[in-house]
């Protein structure tokens, strides 16, 4: 077996299910896959629905004792999360590269933002604040205060098995929440190590199982997370499909859901954009994790006066990018996440020419082992209706505009509204793309790329993106609940807006 594998104390054959220690799982085998060899890593033994109401039974009495301890107290725990992080982050690293495929920089890049969420965290447990606000009665104060919810669902995509946890349990941890995290078949090996590491310093300090794992059929054990009156709020990361069922789901029985779904992002490199910067940008946002993050860049607007110059070396670095094992030093482009993923990426091409796009560069798959496939460019017409689809893989379709008014509208057409970004060095075009006008996504960046975001800012979008911001700013807000509270500290009972009620 694998020596990292055998470092982050997997077994052959894992366990589907953690509170406080590992439950003897009986249902079916699932296999994680090397999607650069397409060798089996290892497997998971998933959960059963018996697994998950033990799990949130005692998660239930776990919380009212969590809740308890102070937040900074909580948070020093957190901290210690993030140091244990640190000294596992070359391994588990390493095993994001092999079970997704990320190359070996972006898999240390992960954990990285796990650590930093985790130091965000920290010093969030230390200002959880309301807001004081002026009566109109007469020796009354009032002011609001913010409690923690209660068990928290946390369902994760396999493109980032590890920070997008971080991103929810962290915060929620330190906000007085307890956390039930179930993550994607696809990438079953990363969320059992990253359970264990954290697992291990919560139990150090007596609070083993504030952090649980159930890894196990959708049908199942997700359709009884998500129905559950006991899980106020679900956080699902995933396809917009998977987010209106999600969605409705808990919705019918008035929970709250916090929703990251689908991007189908876009660059606008203006008339005086620095080409070269542009260029850097549009690759990684377009050919980095092989196409297969929310914030990848699927579709390019260029202005005319350029178009042709900088297709032409967009085109040149599309035939050039080095693809292979993301393990290996000078890898670009890894492999699709499976045998799936590549037939998507084959019907997305077909389904594209068939609507008018014309293939640039790419469109074929990679012969050999694994799940390669060649980035694509493709000139195609921005109505067309794969062209408004999101496809995760490295597809980019590219057009031209005028006007642009004309291109952000474009930008604006597709359904979903994740990030997006435009190159440029004129303040006024800078200026109209983030303003009320301009972009109508959740991310909108200058002379920076679609993919890649920091902590320290809310992530998320708009329309069929969802809606819900995870991370940075103040999205610590999704995983607790307001109240206002009124004191009358006086002899009277004057009543809000005038109301008279003698008796």
């Amino acid at each position: 077996m694998n020596e990292v594998l055998k470092r982050l104390g997997l077994q052959e054959v894992n366990s589907g299910a953690a509170f406080d220690g590992w439950y003897d799982t009986t249902g079916r085998v699932v296999e994680s896959v090397n999607p650069t060899t397409g060798e089996v890593l290892a497997s998971v033994r998933l959960a059963s629905v018996d697994d998950y109401e033990d799990i949130i039974q005692r998660s239930q009495d776990l919380f009212r004792r969590w809740r308890m301890l102070p937040a900074p107290k909580r948070g020093e725990i957190i901290r210690e999360m993030g140091e244990a992080l640190r000294e596992h982050k070359a391994d588990l690293g390493a095993l994001v590269t092999m079970e997704v495929g990320k190359l070996k920089s972006e898999g240390l890049g992960e954990v990285q933002e796990s650590i930093d969420v985790a130091d965000f965290a920290v010093g969030l447990s230390r200002q959880l604040y309301g807001l004081t606000i002026h009566s109109e009665r007469a020796a009354h104060r009032m002011y609001e205060q913010w409690h923690p919810l209660g068990i928290v669902g946390c369902i994760t995509a396999f493109n980032f098995p590890n920070a997008v946890w971080a991103w929810n349990a962290m915060l929620a941890g330190v906000c007085g929440d307890v956390v039930l995290w179930k993550p994607s078949l696809k990438a079953p090996l990363t969320a059992i190590a990253t359970h264990m590491i954290c697992e291990k310093v919560l139990q150090k300090h007596g609070w083993g199982g504030v952090f649980s794992l159930i890894i196990g059929d959708d049908a199942d054990v997700g359709e009884a997370l998500i129905n559950d009156r006991r899980v106020p709020l679900i956080s699902a990361t995933g396809s917009t499909r998977m987010g209106r069922h999600v969605g409705a789901t808990v919705a019918k029985r008035l929970g709250r859901s916090l929703l990251e779904l689908g991007g189908n992002n876009c660059v606008i490199v203006h008339k005086d954009a620095d080409l070269e910067l542009a260029l850097r940008g549009v690759a990684f946002g377009a050919m980095g994790t092989a196409g297969q993050r929310c914030t990848s860049t699927r579709r390019l607007m260029l202005h005319e006066d350029i178009a042709d110059q900088f297709l032409q070396r967009l085109t040149r670095a599309y035939e050039s990018v080095p693809i292979g094992d993301p393990l290996v030093e000078g890898s670009l482009v890894g492999p699709l996440i499976d045998e799936d993923a590549v037939r998507m990426y084959e019907s997305a091409i077909k389904a594209a020419q068939e609507q008018g796009a014309e293939l640039l560069v790419g469109g074929s798959r990679v012969d050999g082992p694994g799940y390669f496939v060649r980035p694509t460019l493709m000139k195609a017409p921005m109505d067309a209706e794969i062209v408004r689809e999101e496809t995760f893989a490295p597809i980019l379709y590219v057009s031209t505009y005028r006007d642009l008014s004309e291109a952000i509208a474009i930008q604006n057409s597709v359904d979903q509204g994740l990030s997006s970004a435009i190159f440029t060095d004129s303040f006024r075009a800078s200026e109209q793309f983030l303003s009320h006008k301009g972009s109508d996504c959740g991310i909108a960046n200058v002379n920076i790329g679609t993919s890649g975001a920091e902590i320290g800012g809310a992530f998320g979008g708009e329309k069929d993106t969802g809606g819900g911001r995870e991370s940075g700013s103040d999205s610590w807000k999704a995983y607790m609940r307001r109240q206002t509270c009124t004191l009358n500290w006086g002899e009277d009972l004057p009543l809000a807006q005038g109301v008279k009620f003698v008796i």
